[in-house]
């Protein structure tokens, strides 16, 4: 149920609007609203998913989409830079944005500065803060357009965008920014060493909104062959059932995942479903024929919540082979272990950023470093032989997710925390 609350409106600012890989953006946007906050929605890019999760709907925004390039509008850009130039602190974002530029001389650069004019020109008079999602791009557009307005920004940091960015970008945000909030123990600790005030960072984790991701319906363990969990990959007619989620980029370590497969013993019958899309997908398909395992594994392509919900209750075994990308890029606390979690599905993952965090190796899922495919493959072949330790640790992984990484409690963190800083400015 809605309230209406007196603040003034805050404007979110997002890479992207809808995007079916961020559906945890869209569940604290609504929870947001749902408590009262008045706000407007903008994108830097226009949506290019064919579908929306319900969540979307829920919320019912439709978010100012800037110019993602500036060349597609320049009328629109002109015009901004005529009302922006007239701001009292034009001069004070466009010094900063200059100094930036001779550090990052790029044509991203130039674009930030560009969205940026167009969000301060056509923010709606009632904005009282900007809120941005991800700190390097969108972080540096709510920037330099809060600069221009006199407005504050604060930022809700996730992976990719806190490991790629240099650190002297990261140390100036933090300084500037009036909160930050991030998802896991190791992205806020990396963060609280930069800035300038540690208590500027907070920890918020995602959580899970179990009123979208119930338990199973028999709310108890499997025991015995009711839902075929009995499976142990010797029948051929009866393979085990793996499924992954996740964009098919490189630190979702599909290769790695291959690899290990191709290491499991030929009497092991297995069959593997992805659901997700990217740029990786014809060269995985080619690998997966290179290793002999194009007829197990089958590429699904991206799915609405309520196809992934029942694909996560059909499943034996949730395998996630996270990694560290070159460039730095990595996941937070990818929200489909929770989710699997929460269908009562074994997670097989790697100790990468915060996913030690929320499994427990041994009690609530099995984990192995990250590249090392034989290490892997072991954990696989452990989870796949013994239906019995599926389910054992699949019940505790439910109990932990649902006792300790519920949604609720982090949105009301981030409410707050606009609010105090809303009260400051007032």
């Amino acid at each position: 149920m809605e309230q209406t609350i007196a603040w003034p409106r805050v404007a979110i600012v997002l890479k992207g609007y809808p995007r079916l890989s961020e559906t945890f953006i869209a569940q604290e946007i609504l929870g947001l609203k749902q408590l009262g906050l008045k706000l407007t929605l903008v994108s830097l890019r226009l949506p290019t998913d064919e579908r929306e999760h319900p969540v979307h709907g829920e919320i019912a925004e439709v978010p100012n989409y800037l110019p993602e390039y500036l060349y597609t509008d320049p009328l629109r850009v002109f015009r901004a830079w005529r009302i922006a130039r007239k701001l009292p602190f034009y001069a004070e974002a466009k010094r900063q944005f200059l100094r930036d530029w001779r550090r990052d001389p790029t044509p991203n650069r130039g674009r930030r500065f560009g969205q940026a004019l167009v969000l301060a020109a056509e923010m709606p008079a009632d904005v009282g803060l900007i809120y941005v999602h991800f700190l390097h791009t969108p972080g540096s557009v709510a920037r330099y357009a809060g600069r221009m307005l006199g407005l504050p920004f604060a930022v809700s940091a996730h992976a990719k965008d806190i490991w790629t960015l240099q650190d002297w970008e990261k140390r100036e945000k933090l300084a500037d920014c009036a909160f930050l909030v991030t998802c896991t123990a190791a992205n806020a600790e990396h963060l609280q060493a930069l800035a300038p005030d540690p208590a500027r960072v907070g920890l918020v984790y995602h959580g899970l909104d179990f009123g979208r991701f119930p338990p199973p319906d028999d709310g108890a363990p499997d025991d015995g062959d009711r839902d075929g969990r009995d499976r142990d990959g010797r029948d051929p007619a009866r393979p085990v059932k793996l499924l992954t989620v996740g964009r098919l980029v490189d630190k979702k370590g599909y290769r790695g995942l291959f690899d290990a497969l191709a290491l499991l013993p030929a009497g092991c019958h297995w069959r593997l479903d992805i659901i997700g899309g990217g740029p990786l997908k014809a060269e995985l398909k080619a690998r997966a024929k290179a290793l002999g395992l194009a007829d197990r594994i089958t590429f699904l392509g991206a799915m609405a919540q309520a196809e992934i919900l029942e694909r996560y209750r059909t499943a034996d075994i949730f395998p996630l082979n996270c990694r560290v990308s070159d460039d730095g890029d990595r996941d937070g606390l990818p929200n489909v272990l929770m989710e699997a979690q929460s269908q009562r599905l074994l997670c097989v993952s790697t100790r990468v950023s915060a996913i030690p965090e929320l499994i427990i190796d041994g009690e609530t899922g099995l984990l192995v470093p990250p590249n090392d495919p034989e290490a892997f493959a072991a954990a696989l072949s452990r989870a796949i032989a013994d239906p019995a330790l599926r389910r054992r640790l699949a019940e505790a992984g439910l109990d932990r997710v649902t006792r300790h990484f519920g949604y609720a409690a982090g949105v009301k963190t981030i409410f707050r925390r606009i609010g105090e800083t809303l009260g400051r400015r007032a």
